[in-house]
């Protein structure tokens, strides 16, 4: 019974020494074979971002007016009414950052037109009105949708 255990062990190392042999003497490079039809997909999906990205608009550094920062949302919603009440041209963002919610407003190219709002909005909102620069969205002009 011990020679037939032994026997097994032996054969067992013989096993394993051997697949380290049987990796050396194949070759170890790897062909693979892709459907062409993968490389369309991705120029199609590809089309159709910048096509989304387009009809959505653009992105760019501007400012936008800040108007509210409390912790009581009720007023941070009528503040955003009174915005679309009293501008309605401008969009208004209303954001959650723990524990505030802020509400911002407008999408401006350069600083003198926030300030233009900011006089405006300041005899809304008595607690002031302040400038800040972000990201913001800005609509494609016709022609650039064309191309």
């Amino acid at each position: 019974m011990k020679n037939v255990v032994l026997l097994f062990l032996l054969f067992l190392v013989k096993a394993a020494v051997a697949q380290g042999n049987v990796s050396n003497s194949v070759s170890s490079s790897v062909i693979i074979h892709k459907d062409p039809r993968i490389d369309m997909l991705v120029d199609k999906q590809a089309n159709i971002n910048v096509a989304v990205k387009k009809a959505n608009g653009y992105t760019m550094q501007g400012y936008r007016l800040l108007i509210v920062n409390t912790s009581n949302r009720n007023e941070a919603i009528e503040a955003k009414t009174k915005v679309y009440t009293n501008f309605p041209q401008l969009k208004a963002y209303l954001l959650y950052q723990t524990p505030y919610f802020k509400l911002k407003a407008g999408n401006f190219k350069t600083r003198d037109e926030a300030e233009k709002y900011q006089k405006k909005m300041n005899t809304i909102f008595t607690k002031g009105v302040y400038i800040i620069p972000e990201t913001i969205e800005i609509k494609p002009d016709k022609d650039a949708l064309d191309e």
